[in-house]
Formats: structure tokens, C-alpha cells, sequence
């Protein structure tokens, strides 16, 4: 019986590197399919205004957004406060701005939180398989077992309310959902040719798994933190308008919703203003994830 030439060329030994510049390649490609989607256009335009508006806060402000003047409480809209005036006197439009810097710092960290904790365990889970898999993920699903809010509410009751706080508080909520998304992935890579091929030249597990297989795990995980900022924003929301958030008087979108609902006849636009804050930066979100996975998708990536 002839000797098999199990020689190996250096891409299939050393595994499958990823390619920034072939990622790069590839995302321009499919960018004009992006283009063409009137409806991740549409979200990625209002992720784009969400982010210039917070970052031009100072700037775009029109009074402080913490001054208060009584004589001129529950004035509607006009040219000197674009969104009219609350029930202290305070320029809506001033903490409209302010309040969208506030969303998305807690929607990215928290988000953060979830990749920085949630992948690291999914990819160990997923790897190793067996019994370490199956005590990571019962922990992981006892977790998810809990509805988001609510999760988020024990973690700000026993921590405290503050923005830190909530940050943790929805970081934490969204762990499991990480994790769970990176366990897929690895147990999808792991499979595949230049694992093997590491193992046999000596490569240590966690070499494989943090060098070669989660690099190439990238793409759902954008996809599902563009999506995740979006719900972290509405947790956030639901969180300062239970009193349990951002703590007055700095502006957050759910904080103004929970002090206009006293006006909501004879005002309305207090609450609709900041409602629609909330719906419009999720919607972008959610839109812009959408895209983000056409582009990303490796299935719909080929041609």
C-alpha cells in the first residue's frame, strides 16, 4: 500500500487566519447590496444622526438642560424651545440632545459588558463540549430564564441606582445572550479541517480557540451587538422610567417619559417627544443590524 503524503501546507497547520484585508474585500463587495436596501439605509442614516446629536450636544443645545425656570413651566413649542418647555421650566429640546448621549453610552457599554464576559464563556462552552458545556450552559439558561427587565431591576435593586449601575445592570442581562451566540459559532468552527490540523502539530485548545476560531466568529457577533445596543436602549428607558436608572434631574429618555405621564391630556407632548426618541434610535438600530447582516452573512456572502 502506497505511504499517503499527509504533508500540510502552512495555511491548513497554522488554521485559517483572518484576513482583515480579504474581510474589508468582502464588506465592500456587498456594500452595494447595502446601498440597494432602502431599509437599512434608512437605519444606518438614523444611527448616524443619533450619534451626531450626542456628540453635538453642547453645541446644539439650546438652554441648559438642568436650568430650571418655573415661570416659563409647560410652555409648548416655539421658537425659543424647539420642543416646548416641561413642568420645571426645562428646555425639552436641550435634554432631548443630552439624553441621546446618556442612551448610547449605556446601550455600548452595556452591550460591551455582554461581549467582553458573554463570548470568552460561549467560545469555552461551545470548544470543550461535555460536561463543561453542559454546567455552562444550565447556568447561562437559568439566567435567560429570568425576563431582561426584570433581571435588570434585581441586579440595580441590589446594586443601586446610578448610570454605572445600569450600565452593569443590562451588561449582565445580556451575557448569557453572548454567550449563547458565541457557543454556536465555536461548535460550527471547531469542526472544521485547520482545528484538527492544529491539534496535530501540538497547538494548545486555548490557542486554537482564542488565535484561530473566534476571529472567525466575528461576523454574527457584530450583527447581534448592533442589535442588542437597540434593546439596551429600551431597558435603559424602562429602567429610569421605573425611578430605578438615570436619577433626576439628569435628562434620560425614560426619566421624561415617567415625569409626563402626570400631562399626558393636557400636555401630550411631553411624553410623545421623548417616546419618539426611543422608537426612532431603536428602529435605526434594528434596521442597521438588519444590513449589518446581509453584509456579514457568509451564506449570502458567496457568489
Amino acid at each position: 500500500m502506497a505511504n499517503k503524503d499527509i504533508s500540510m501546507s502552512p495555511e491548513v497547520i497554522d488554521g485559517p487566519k483572518f484576513d482583515w484585508g480579504r474581510f474589508a474585500e468582502r464588506f465592500q463587495d456587498r456594500f452595494y447590496d447595502f446601498r440597494k436596501n432602502r431599509l437599512a439605509l434608512i437605519g444606518i442614516i438614523i444611527v448616524i444622526s443619533v450619534l451626531l446629536v450626542a456628540c453635538l450636544a453642547p453645541l446644539i443645545q439650546m438652554h441648559d438642560p438642568l436650568q430650571q425656570n418655573i415661570a416659563n413651566r409647560l410652555q409648548t413649542p416655539n421658537w425659543e424651545h424647539f420642543f416646548g418647555t416641561d413642568h420645571l421650566g426645562r428646555d425639552v429640546w436641550s435634554r432631548i440632545v443630552h439624553g441621546s448621549g446618556v442612551a448610547l453610552m449605556v446601550g455600548m457599554i452595556a452591550v460591551g459588558i455582554g461581549v467582553i464576559f458573554g463570548t470568552p464563556i460561549g467560545a469555552i462552552s461551545g470548544y470543550y463540549r461535555g460536561k463543561v458545556d453542559e454546567v455552562i450552559m444550565r447556568i447561562m439558561d437559568a439566567v435567560l430564564a429570568f425576563p431582561p427587565i426584570l433581571m435588570a431591576l434585581v441586579v440595580v435593586t441590589i446594586l443601586g441606582s446610578s448610570l454605572s449601575n445600569t450600565m452593569i445592570a443590562i451588561g449582565v442581562v445580556y451575557i448569557p445572550r453572548f454567550a449563547r451566540v458565541t457557543r454556536g459559532s465555536v461548535l460550527s468552527e471547531r469542526e472544521k479541517e485547520y482545528v484538527e490540523a492544529g491539534r496535530m502539530v501540538g497547538e494548545s485548545n486555548l490557542s486554537i480557540l482564542f488565535r484561530q476560531i473566534l476571529p472567525n466568529t466575528l461576523s454574527p457577533l457584530i450583527v447581534q451587538a448592533t442589535v442588542f445596543i437597540a434593546y439596551a436602549i429600551l431597558t435603559e428607558s424602562a429602567l429610569s422610567f421605573l425611578g430605578l436608572g438615570i436619577q433626576p434631574p439628569n435628562p434620560s429618555w425614560g426619566s421624561m417619559l415617567n415625569e409626563a405621564k402626570v400631562f399626558i391630556e393636557s400636555d401630550p407632548y411631553l411624553a410623545i417627544i421623548p417616546g419618539l426618541a426611543i422608537s426612532i434610535t431603536v428602529l435605526g438600530f434594528n434596521l442597521f443590524g438588519d444590513g449589518l447582516r446581509d453584509i456579514l452573512d457568509p451564506r449570502l456572502a458567496k457568489r
